[in-house]
């Protein structure tokens, strides 16, 4: 071989081999991805998610039927816009019936999370309850799924059956664990959010909510943000982090 196509050759190769090592080192996920504002691929009847993340609620949903339990999607993929239409109809509410703009947020942050920090922005996440039995007027309330309540059935066969899928309960009833209310209906995909959250933990979240303008953002101080991520972003099933 000629030594300047030997040398043009060995460059191009050099070029290629960074270019992948480069890519391996990638996140997959964008910054858009992250936070509700971007366009992923979601599959699902009645239900929107990632297609991992799908796939393995097909296959346990199959599971609970077979015991006679429908598992019914409540809520999963929700984007940006979806979840600030919910941060300002709490704000709005909460601020008329008298509480502080400040107060109203930690009322809305008991359940709701500020928009762009919502695990429902990832697709790995879902609200679920029992589909096969009366519905209640409100489905997503701690007392239906315990003692005598209509998804009681269905929140123990999830408790021995949703690991296996690859499906854990997020926000639980541990005692100590601090930020949103234990809420036995809402269950993430791990193999999936676990790594989306480590990519999460990298973004510059202070910088993020302090220039979005949001209602009542204008509280969103240094210690709140970072009380808000070590919380309720944080403080979690340990198994998802």
């Amino acid at each position: 071989m000629q030594r300047k196509k030997f040398i043009q050759v060995s460059a191009m190769g050099l070029v290629g081999l960074s270019s992948i090592s480069f890519t391996d080192f990638q996140s997959q996920y964008t910054k858009g991805d992250l936070m509700g504002k971007g366009n992923p691929k979601l599959v699902g009847e009645g239900h929107k998610l990632r297609k991992k993340a799908h796939q393995a609620f097909l296959k346990m949903k199959s599971a609970a039927l077979a015991q006679g339990i429908k598992l019914k999607v409540v809520s999963s993929y929700r984007d940006y816009e979806h979840q600030n239409r919910i941060w300002e109809r709490k704000y709005e509410r909460y601020t008329a019936s008298g509480l502080s703009p400040i107060k109203a947020i930690h009322k809305i942050i008991e359940y709701s999370t500020i928009p762009g920090t919502s695990r429902h922005h990832w697709g790995t996440d879902m609200d679920i309850v029992d589909g096969s039995v009366k519905q209640p007027k409100n489905v997503l309330l701690e007392k239906h799924f315990h003692n005598e309540g209509p998804f009681t059935r269905f929140k123990t066969w999830m408790d021995h059956n949703a690991n296996d899928f690859g499906f854990y309960l997020v926000y639980t009833n541990k005692k100590g664990r601090k930020g949103f209310k234990y809420e036995p209906w809402h269950y993430s995909y791990a193999p999936s959010s676990v790594p989306m959250l480590k990519e999460f933990k990298k973004l510059d979240i202070k910088s993020e909510l302090q220039k979005t303008v949001l209602m009542g953002s204008s509280n969103f101080t240094s210690e709140f943000i970072q009380q808000y991520m070590d919380q309720n972003v944080l403080d979690i099933n340990p198994k998802l982090l």
